[in-house]
């Protein structure tokens, strides 16, 4: 009989991490909730130490607002702090762009297209959900064939902060022009464009910042 090995604490501070993030950004636990690590502890199966552990992360990237012996909540979402986000993360994905482009492979633009299909159909369907994980599967290509960890460390951590904006942009009946933007880009990367391709992931991030513009 195989040895059970027991789980890493850093996969089940990992899950917990993972778990409140997704459901803050999909506002499942809406701006100015309480949150309590006992409760989100039992509600996940896991102990209130990996819970803290995330929070302490979360709090980090300003999804979450703690004070000592008082409360932690979910943050209000604040145009400045996600118009900054929006131009970090964007930068982020034009440094990615120009090294990558020139690295892709047929089978690299291939994942684009169809994931560009797929985020065109959750956009048509209204499923905000599935188009923002196509349209990061999208962009996460060009991360990867990069291979920069710094940049691709400073995306996970903002993305978060733009797409709890753009979910409920498009949960009040927004709209989204992303998928034409995204075919201009991929054929960009497949005649091999550096430029062209930077010039329109330029453009992409600054449609984002838009959004951000309400106050």
């Amino acid at each position: 009989m195989e040895a059970i090995r027991p789980v890493a604490r850093t996969l089940l501070r990992d899950r917990a991490y993972e778990a409140i993030r997704d459901a803050i950004v999909a506002g499942e636990i809406e701006p100015g909730a309480v949150v309590r690590d006992a409760e989100l502890a039992e509600r996940l199966g896991l102990s209130r130490a990996p819970v803290r552990e995330a929070f302490s992360r979360l709090v980090d990237e300003g999804l979450l607002e703690s004070k000592p012996q008082s409360y932690t909540r979910v943050t209000p979402v604040v145009a400045a702090e996600v118009q900054d986000a929006a131009a970090v993360v964007g930068a982020m994905h034009e440094l990615v762009t120009r090294v990558a482009v020139p690295r892709l492979m047929a089978a690299d633009v291939e994942i684009m297209r169809a994931a560009n299909a797929r985020f065109a159909a959750a956009v048509e369907a209204g499923e905000v959900g599935l188009a923002l994980r196509a349209d990061d599967e999208l962009h996460d290509v060009l991360v990867r064939v990069s291979g920069n960890r710094a940049a691709a460390a400073t995306v996970a951590r903002y993305t978060p902060l733009i797409r709890r904006l753009e979910r409920q942009r498009f949960g009040e009946g927004g709209t989204c022009r992303s998928a034409g933007l995204h075919e201009r880009l991929i054929e960009a990367c497949a005649a091999g464009e550096v430029d062209a391709a930077v010039h329109v992931t330029a453009e992409i991030w600054r449609t984002l910042a838009d959004l951000a513009d309400f106050d």
